[in-house]
């Protein structure tokens, strides 16, 4: 599995022959592509309704939605998609199979507005984890899984559901404070989750989300756990193996 962020929360996942493109938005300071630099990918995951995060979406509307029911409408009647995940998008604790990719839809403890003069609900706001094989009850050694938090701040769900049951190898989490978690939270995050790889994200894009990076790592290292923080340049991939 290869990860590659683009900036803020824009993550490039490929699996196997399957490339999934995760929250994409380009306006962001990281990052040196436009949207016309990036091939349609297969999938296109969105986590929530706020401009940052699908900002050029619609620049990707070949490629099949994964979003919650409500934002899935929205992105057909506004953003151009004309396919959506098992044709109606999916919802919270379901998992789909997209190409050679697992993909469950997680709580992220956030808002969700459109900011549009027209009248949508968005739905609840989520994150994803993305593995090459399907989530049971028994442990696969073998399997790779990468979590993307979406917007979020700290949910005890990260300790009691998503780490234990759906047991991902790597993190992305916010961490730019003020809309999300800040460093510590996100530090706290990757504990809870026993991850190997902790990314952080959704930060330096905006004045009030501006960090230091090394906040990150040193938070991470106090918490005791075995999780290794990545700062990753921005298009930057990240090759996570078994």
């Amino acid at each position: 599995m290869e990860l590659t962020w683009h900036g803020h929360s824009t993550w490039h996942v490929t699996v196997g022959d399957t490339d999934l493109l995760i929250d994409p938005f380009f306006d962001n300071p990281k990052t040196d592509l436009e949207p016309s630099d990036i091939e349609t990918p297969d999938y296109v995951l969105l986590t929530h309704a706020h401009a940052d995060h699908i900002g050029h979406a619609g620049e990707f509307s070949e490629a099949t939605l994964v979003a919650n029911p409500e934002l899935a409408t929205y992105a057909q009647e506004e953003l151009g998609f004309e396919e959506t995940v098992g044709g109606m998008g999916m919802n919270l604790g379901g998992t789909v199979e997209c190409g050679d990719a697992y993909v469950t839809m997680c709580r992220a403890d956030h808002t969700n507005g459109i900011d549009t003069d027209y009248e949508y609900s968005a739905g609840m706001p989520a994150g994803y984890v993305i593995s090459d094989t399907k989530p049971t009850q028994v442990e696969d050694e073998k399997s790779t899984t990468f979590y993307h938090a979406g917007d979020t701040g700290l949910m005890t769900e990260m300790r009691e559901v998503i780490g234990p049951y759906l047991e991902p190898d790597a993190a992305a989490l916010p961490a730019g404070d003020h809309f999300t978690m800040g460093p510590w939270q996100a530090a706290i995050a990757a504990d809870w989750l026993d991850v190997d790889h902790a990314f952080p994200m959704h930060y330096d894009t905006f004045p009030p989300i501006e960090i230091d990076t090394d906040d990150f790592v040193r938070e991470v290292k106090a918490t005791g756990s075995d999780a290794e923080a990545h700062i990753l340049e921005g298009d930057e991939t990240f090759d996570l193996s078994p």
